[in-house]
């Protein structure tokens, strides 16, 4: 039987189909005319060819030559599991979202780890960033958060994406991944210095995280939060894990099974043992944002970046468990489709290029896997308490395409409406300009925060971990002159680890990254005019302001709702005169 989260999370008839046994069933053609035998076949004669009348076996061949859907281009190998969010703690001064705005206030959630650059059948403890994806099943609609178990990501300039992908997937002439060939890996990250601090992590003891139950989660982008007021500010979601969290070394890893993660999560919820994460947010106000760009040189639209907790500590919300294994991992985990475009009222996007991207990039993907009704699939339809109405028809495999309803804005059988609970106008920039061109650059403050990371959260033992971790993977690596780069870019952070990777591998790097050019970034601390530009293209006039594109001083100047301060006396990140409201949670 399945738990209570599925029956809750998924539709009433697919579970009344999922939960019937086989012996109460019928072996049946898929027509669903009774077949006497699954294994006989009509021949003309006991040793002639198979007719072609014979559509029990052709309808069979047929379907399993079409099993297969294409699988996901990055989180190909993943676990899910159904579960219940409960608000604890609610931050209705802050975001209008029913989820957030009672204390006791549930919804049904699904969520789907995953690792990332691997294929379907790959190994669940690769040294990988790890996928961390929560659907929320509101009152008030789905709610998508695709997340990850690191804080900050390889990139920040969303037409990487791709390039980036392809150097973690298999060569492609040798088909060898960077497992045994790391030349592409390293050959992209030595070109595309910001992705330092997300290298850091992935190599240090991070990178191979004990488990799904025992890692965090991050949503990584800047996220809009807006309340009844139609005022709004900055949030970035942290969900942290109520296990605690471990890791395994890169010597240990051979002593794990290929699905070790799968196994231990499904064994964990099958045992009663229910995992679960505490969900919170830091916020800021758009003239903290400027400031701390101005001030600080972090962006809250750069997804390299991270937001100092001293400054902006995380504010609980609530806590989402895990009580309920998918009956059928094919429809319940592998057709399960996670859409960062997917909000509700109270949650909006920033501006940060790269969820721009993927506000588009992960709905285009679900309709080429699934289909273009892929939300109508179980797993992936809402459980609102109203009818929903659209005027999207047809497509393959529409399950449901709202009756005899009129298919455009009819008169004579008007639709309803709810209340408009969000204004744009006061949500969002009034973004007004020439278009431009625009790649970031290299600064010296990208540096700080994977400096702090060596410097003091690691320990000597993790220190010489990283160490051996990149070393090794390096031997792999066919090109010395990738190796003495990066090198340069790791001793920007310290020149501690540089020293110490020159003995592990006997290469000696570049002094610094100032007489480097890079193809992938602008060098914004080259000593010459000639290193600055990405592949020494001219670049446009717009770049030459050299902001990289933080939120300046007055940016929000004159856009609605956006509040100076949190709403409280010292207008210090929804605290009054500085003392915590609600419990703070640390991630």
């Amino acid at each position: 039987m399945p738990g209570q989260a599925a029956i809750n999370a998924l539709p009433e008839p697919y579970l009344q189909d999922a939960e019937v046994k086989a012996p109460d069933t019928v072996y049946t053609a898929s027509n669903g005319a009774p077949v006497a035998h699954p294994y006989e076949t009509q021949r003309a004669g006991g040793t002639g060819p198979l007719l072609l009348q014979d559509f029990h076996l052709i309808d069979l061949l047929s379907h399993f030559d079409r099993e297969r859907i294409p699988e996901r281009v990055v989180h190909a190998k993943g676990s899910g599991a159904h579960g219940i969010f409960e608000c604890t703690d609610p931050i209705d001064d802050l975001c209008l979202a029913d989820l957030f705005s009672t204390k006791g206030k549930t919804c049904p959630v699904t969520v789907r780890f995953s690792t990332v650059g691997g294929e379907s059948g790959s190994h669940d403890v690769a040294r990988d960033p790890r996928g961390f994806s929560v659907k929320f099943k509101t009152d008030e609609g789905n709610w998508d958060v695709v997340a990850n178990n690191t804080p900050v990501f390889f990139l920040r300039d969303p037409a990487k994406f791709p390039h980036f992908i392809h150097t973690q997937k298999r060569d492609p002439s040798t088909h060898l991944t960077h497992a045994d060939d790391s030349t592409m890996f390293w050959d992209y990250l030595s070109q595309n210095p910001e992705s330092v601090h997300q290298v850091m992590i992935l190599m240090g003891d991070r990178g191979i995280p004990n488990g799904y139950r025992k890692m965090h989660g991050y949503y990584g982008h800047t996220l809009k939060l807006i309340n009844k007021k139609g005022e709004w500010v900055y949030a970035q979601m942290h969900m942290l894990s109520d296990q605690g969290t471990d890791f395994i070394t890169q010597a240990d890893s051979s002593n794990y099974g290929p699905d070790y993660a799968q196994k231990d999560l499904y064994g964990a919820i099958s045992e009663g043992n229910f995992p679960s994460w505490t969900v919170g947010f830091q916020t800021m106000t758009s003239k903290e944002a400027e400031n701390l760009w101005e001030e600080q040189k972090i962006n809250v639209f750069d997804m390299t970046h991270v937001w100092p907790h001293k400054q902006f500590p995380v504010r609980k919300v609530g806590k989402f468990t895990l009580n309920s294994n998918a009956i059928n991992y094919f429809a319940e985990v592998e057709q399960a489709a996670y859409n960062p475009s997917h909000l509700v009222p109270g949650i909006e996007p920033s501006a940060d290029p790269v969820l721009q991207s993927r506000l588009f990039s992960y709905a285009d993907t679900h309709r080429y896997r699934l289909g273009v009704n892929y939300q109508q699939l179980p797993v992936n339809a809402p459980k609102v308490k109203y009818h929903m109405s659209s005027f999207q028809r047809d497509g393959q495999m529409a399950f449901l395409n709202h009756g005899a309803r009129p298919n455009y804005l009819s008169s004579i059988e008007p639709i309803s409406y709810k209340p408009r609970m969000t204004d744009a106008d006061k949500i969002h920039g009034e973004f007004i300009g020439r278009a431009v061109s625009f790649l970031s650059e290299i600064s010296p403050e990208d540096f700080n925060a994977p400096r702090a990371l060596w410097e003091k959260v690691w320990d000597e033992d993790a220190r010489e971990r990283f160490v051996g971790n990149v070393s090794g993977h390096m031997e792999n690596c066919k090109e010395k002159e990738i190796i003495k780069r990066q090198i340069a870019i790791f001793r920007e952070v310290s020149d501690d680890i540089a020293t110490r990777l020159e003995k592990a591998t006997g290469v000696k790097g570049y002094p610094g990254i100032a007489n480097l050019h890079f193809n992938g970034s602008h060098n914004g601390m080259a000593a010459k005019p000639e290193f600055r530009q990405a592949n020494g293209v001219e670049p446009a006039a717009f770049m030459n302001d050299n902001t990289n594109r933080g939120p300046v001083a007055n940016t929000h100047d004159g856009v609605p709702g956006a509040k100076a301060t949190n709403g409280h006396s010292n207008g210090t990140n929804g605290h009054a005169n500085g003392h915590e409201q609600n419990p703070v949670i640390r991630g």
